[in-house]
């Protein structure tokens, strides 16, 4: 049990800087891919815009067709009727004329015929019978005019008619024209605006890709860098523990755990209070001195600090000055810290942390495990 949580207090402390690095990253990936699929998102509202706005503009291009096929059609069917009457009219106008001309003919008959008569010396009520024949005749002659005139003057009613309703329908094929084409230039403009836009959203597309290849390449650099800085480190640890344990050979209450530098609480302080006395200051600069002399060899851009941590044993304490564990091995933490910092050491390479009772090397209720419970560690770490 001592073991696993010694490895769990190294696998949650070893790599803080390395964690920040990969957060970091996370959360650049994570933007660029909101920022993604954001434009995704506005451009495919842009091209289903555009998209609905084409089908509408082609719904009404080929409503107009066939509107426009409608008119040809009326055109078409006009202009039938504006050549038939066109040809009725001058059917009227031939026989209006063949009529005036048998009109004109009759009257000279007549005259003609009133001159012969007088010349044959017939007689008058004779005379006036055939005069009266021929007015008769006469007479006919003209209702036929005046009625081919009549119809002469409706068949021209109905051409005006007709060529007013052609003109008519021709302005209206000529609207029809030009709204289709005004549509089709639309259209075309759309269709133009579409590409655009796709062309933004390709050009966005490689960009996110291309993007995508720099960060995981900065990833692949980072994860190179961080391997390098704690490899680095890793190793100044090992030769300030290195020297750690030639100082301290033969002295059984203090000791290197691993990575850990660990000092009995009793060598430090007395039970129930958190005050160095002079073989614990003694103790705590000579650490010093020698952090010092191995911290000057680590580089600068290695972000290093020395963790103090405090630990008790499980039995409770309820004092004046410490209402429980947590506060004592806070207090301890921090006055070591404070002598670290009195000999030399400086303050932003220190951290200073209170246990309490939670983290035992032993979990036997012995005098034995108490006193191994109780405890000064000290870690050389990353930020």
């Amino acid at each position: 049990m001592a073991v696993r949580s010694r490895r769990v207090s190294q696998s949650s402390n070893i790599w803080p800087g390395f964690v920040d690095a990969l957060s970091t990253l996370l959360l650049v990936l994570i933007f660029l891919i909101v920022v993604f699929v954001l434009s995704e998102f506005f451009l495919g509202r842009a091209l289903s815009g555009r998209d609905a706005a084409l089908a509408q503009l082609s719904e009404e291009v080929v409503a107009l067709q066939q509107l426009l096929g409608l008119e040809k059609q009326a055109n078409n069917e006009l202009r039938g009727d504006f050549n038939q009457l066109s040809a009725q009219l001058r059917s009227s106008t031939t026989e209006r004329d063949a009529l005036r001309e048998r009109v004109t003919v009759l009257s000279a008959d007549k005259e003609a015929l009133r001159r012969l008569l007088e010349e044959a010396g017939i007689s008058a009520s004779t005379q006036d019978e055939t005069v009266k024949d021929i007015q008769l005749q006469l007479a006919a002659a003209m209702a036929m005019l005046e009625a081919a005139q009549a119809n002469e003057q409706d068949l021209s009613l109905e051409a005006a008619e007709a060529r007013r309703a052609f003109a008519k329908q021709r302005r209206i094929s000529t609207n029809a024209q030009r709204q289709v084409a005004l549509l089709n230039q639309q259209i075309a403009q759309l269709r133009m605006q579409l590409a655009a836009i796709q062309n933004a959203l390709d050009i966005a597309v490689a960009d996110v890709a291309e993007r995508d290849i720099q960060i995981a390449n900065l990833g692949s650099r980072l994860n190179i860098a961080l391997a390098s800085k704690v490899g680095e480190l890793s190793r100044y640890r090992s030769e300030f523990f290195g020297r750690l344990r030639e100082v301290l050979a033969g002295r059984s209450d203090v000791s290197v755990e691993g990575d850990r530098f660990v000092i009995q609480s009793g060598v430090l302080f007395d039970s129930g209070s958190a005050d160095l006395g002079p073989a614990g200051r003694r103790q705590v600069t000579d650490l010093a001195s020698l952090l010092l002399d191995i911290t000057v060899e680590i580089p600068e851009d290695v972000d290093w600090i020395l963790r103090i941590d405090g630990h008790t044993d499980k039995r409770p304490i309820n004092t004046p000055q410490f209402q429980n564990n947590w506060q004592l091995s806070s207090a301890r933490a921090i006055i070591v810290a404070n002598q670290l910092v009195a000999s030399g050491v400086p303050p932003e390479r220190l951290a200073a942390t209170g246990f309490g009772e939670f983290h035992p090397l032993d979990d036997q209720e012995t005098t034995e495990a108490f006193r191994q419970n109780r405890r000064i560690e000290l870690k050389l770490t990353e930020r």
